[in-house]
């Protein structure tokens, strides 16, 4: 998708402010998202994932309280975007087509957006723009999970089936960071 050629295209937030504490109390040396996986950083993964979307893209990394305000700082950064995809910086194998999908989905008569990986609800949540009120301002650990409950109850939420299982597969714990470039290390070239 080229950004030029079609100028309403939702930005990626791409969360990088928390502080990794699960990972270096699980046993992790540094944090998280500078952790090596495949010759990278799991940053670096995310990152290119979502350069190669072409989609608009933010980096959310002021080491904010919790994911609430690191959302809100981001939304409120960004506050003419088409929409958001709220991405966590720690999902390093999330396919650009992933995204793609989720801010297509945003372009119709729902609220917001959520892949799905086998049943298994994953992430960049989206939202569109008349989301932007109670996503800027979120507060504390929560994130956006308020909001998107509201657009649920609501049949506001477009629910997208994905065969991405970097959707879900987020790095919290050594262990999860050993799975994903062992993931990495499956998928064709």
């Amino acid at each position: 998708m080229n950004p030029a050629a079609q100028p309403f295209l939702p930005t990626v937030i791409v969360l990088a402010s928390g502080r990794g504490e699960r990972f270096r109390a699980a046993g992790g040396s540094g944090h998280k998202l500078q952790a090596a996986l495949a010759g990278a950083t799991v940053l670096d993964h995310t990152l290119a994932a979502v350069r190669a979307s072409g989609l608009p893209w933010h980096l959310e990394d002021a080491g904010h309280p919790g994911m609430g305000d690191s959302i809100a700082a981001a939304v409120r950064a960004t506050a003419g975007a088409a929409g958001w995809l709220i991405l966590p910086a720690d999902l390093p194998l999330v396919q650009p087509a992933t995204l793609q999908a989720v801010a297509t989905a945003l372009g119709g008569s729902v609220q917001a957006a959520q892949p799905h990986y086998r049943g298994q609800r994953g992430h960049p949540v989206g939202f569109a723009p008349s989301a932007f009120l109670a996503l800027s301002r979120l507060s504390g650990n929560q994130g956006a999970a308020p909001v998107l409950r509201a657009l649920r109850e609501a049949r506001q939420v477009a629910d997208i089936e994905v065969d991405d299982i970097g959707a879900v597969t987020d790095i919290d714990t050594p262990d999860e960071l050993a799975r994903a470039e062992a993931l990495l290390g499956q998928r064709p070239l």
